[in-house]
């Protein structure tokens, strides 16, 4: 269940719901996990304004963007590494309007600790995500 953390130049993404869906949609996608209420209700991106005065690269820029996406540990492998930064620079670059803040995007991937999770309460490990997930298909009979 990846949190996402964007944060732009105040004004940046003119439709910042949209921008958030579709990056949790998008780091669903690449996990390939399957797509039932456990993963889309707890996988969320969070859009952060932050004014240019605020933020600075050595350059003395602002016209950046970072994009933080935090995983469980192991999620992805290199391939899907490689794929999701590219398409969440695309999206981040389209939602701006402005194709060349692709060049200006930065995507960190960082993997949360085994137990490093925690949802309504319990600190859940890989294997107890992987359990409750098998436990909610024995459930529902479904996917």
């Amino acid at each position: 269940m990846p949190m996402i953390d964007v944060y732009a130049p105040r004004g940046a993404i003119s439709d910042r719901k949209v921008l958030a869906q579709s990056l949790a949609q998008t780091v669903m996608k690449w996990e390939q996990v399957p797509v039932i209420p456990f993963f889309t209700d707890n996988t969320a991106a969070f859009i952060h304004e932050v004014d240019t005065e605020a933020f600075s690269d050595a350059a003395g820029s602002s016209e950046h963007v970072r994009v933080n996406v935090t995983t469980n540990a192991g999620a992805l492998n290199r391939e899907q590494q490689l794929g999701l930064v590219r398409e969440i620079t695309d999206l981040v670059a389209a939602a701006a309007g402005d194709a060349t803040l692709a060049e200006r995007t930065w995507v960190t991937l960082t993997e949360a600790v085994p137990g490093g999770w925690g949802i309504a309460g319990h600190s859940y490990t890989n294997d107890e995500i992987v359990q409750h997930v098998r436990e909610l298909h024995s459930d529902t009979g479904h996917l």
